[in-house]
């Protein structure tokens, strides 16, 4: 996408800005005084055709989304979270804040179908690890990564397959649900409870199967999560950490030192894997695709949460594929350069190891990919 967004000038209101959302198939829209409204169309930032919005435009904007509780919250805390449902356009999900005492936004389309897991292009083994009976099942990655996607098309297989009572805790809520086989009760914080601990601890009185919290964000929620997760429950969430063994450091970097050994017995015995993603430029320019590093919870796995050695699983997960399924970052963005998805340098720039991607591609081009990947249907 070369052209700019073309926003109509006399008439700056949010419909027409979602509008051009859903016409360039942009992800984002950022709002800020003095700038016209810029979109993220395929990760590239992208500013509308039109003049820049001036403070009082941009309050009034963003001031039609927000009730008189919203207004009120966004004054005393100076940002806010919260979704609605665009009519005959979707749901979307903002942060409005303050910056350099002006209001802001951020804005994000959420798709009006959900994808399957299928059509996402995530590692088929996240199937299984979903419909375990109990235990923690993390889905991670940067902000922009499409966690809340991955996480909405994992309760769309549940509730097409599960007779299950899920529960979703969510901060906003996102994607809107209606039951299959499955009982959703969605839960919003600030409206429906008031913290994710709350609803957390009224939840497992309301005899739940699956309990799926949006974001794990603070220690409160992660030691309510880990004690459902151990009580019987299948609890699956979202981290924003870009790896398995950076998303197990984190969780027990907001435990005090003394409490972090048991709570690696409690990790070590409760969770099922960890499933770290990215989006990539796919390589026709055809929007993104994701690259996944896969962890599950081996025995081997297991033993390093246990005895704190924490470094050793990169190489476990590297050494794993066969049997468990798991794979590395790398091994992820391997398969995506020899299948001619991405080019081999949008890898190389996605790569947490690039030296190490660099040997396993030995100097493949995308040229040399498509020859491969032709070879080899030809022979099939």
């Amino acid at each position: 996408m070369s052209e700019s967004p073309n926003t109509e000038t006399h008439k700056v209101e949010l419909k027409y800005l979602i509008r051009a959302m859903i016409k360039y198939n942009a992800s984002d829209l950022h709002l800020k005084a003095n700038r016209p409204p810029i979109y993220r169309i395929n990760s590239r930032l992208i500013p509308a055709k039109m003049p820049e919005l001036n403070p009082e435009q941009v309050k009034a904007i963003i001031f039609s989304m927000l009730n008189k509780r919203q207004i009120r919250e966004l004054e005393e805390n100076r940002d806010i979270d919260f979704s609605f449902e665009a009519k005959n356009m979707g749901r979307v999900r903002c942060n409005v804040y303050y910056q350099k005492d002006s209001i802001s936004a951020a804005i994000r389309m959420i798709p009006m179908t959900i994808p399957s897991l299928e059509e996402l292009g995530v590692p088929i083994v996240l199937k299984d690890l979903c419909q375990m009976q109990k235990g923690l099942l993390l889905i991670t990655g940067a902000s922009g990564a499409g966690k809340s996607t991955t996480l909405a098309a994992i309760i769309r297989f549940l509730n097409e397959t599960t007779p299950a009572h899920i529960l979703t805790i969510e901060d906003p809520i996102e994607f809107a649900y209606r039951d299959i086989r499955a009982s959703i009760t969605q839960r919003e914080v600030g409206s429906d409870t008031l913290t994710i601990k709350d609803a957390l601890i009224a939840g497992l009185r309301q005899d739940p199967d699956i309990i799926v919290i949006g974001e794990m964000r603070d220690f409160e929620t992660i030691q309510a999560a880990l004690t459902a997760a151990e009580t019987g429950h299948l609890v699956i969430s979202t981290l924003h950490t870009n790896d398995a063994k950076n998303t197990l450091d984190r969780i027990l970097d907001v435990f005090p030192p003394e409490a972090q050994n048991q709570v690696r017995i409690q990790l070590a015995s409760s969770l099922i894997g960890v499933m770290s993603q990215q989006l990539l430029m796919r390589a026709d320019g055809q929007g993104l695709i994701p690259a996944c590093e896969v962890m599950i919870n081996s025995p081997n796995i297991q033993d390093c949460i246990r005895k704190n050695e924490r470094a050793m699983i990169p190489e476990i997960i590297s050494n794993s594929n066969n049997y468990y399924k798991m794979q590395t970052m790398n091994a992820a963005l391997e398969k995506l350069v020899y299948s001619t998805l991405v080019t081999p340098d949008e890898a190389l720039k996605s790569s947490n190891n690039p030296a190490d991607l660099k040997l396993r591609l030995s100097g493949v081009t995308h040229q040399d990919t498509i020859a491969l990947a032709t070879r080899t249907r030809t022979r099939n």
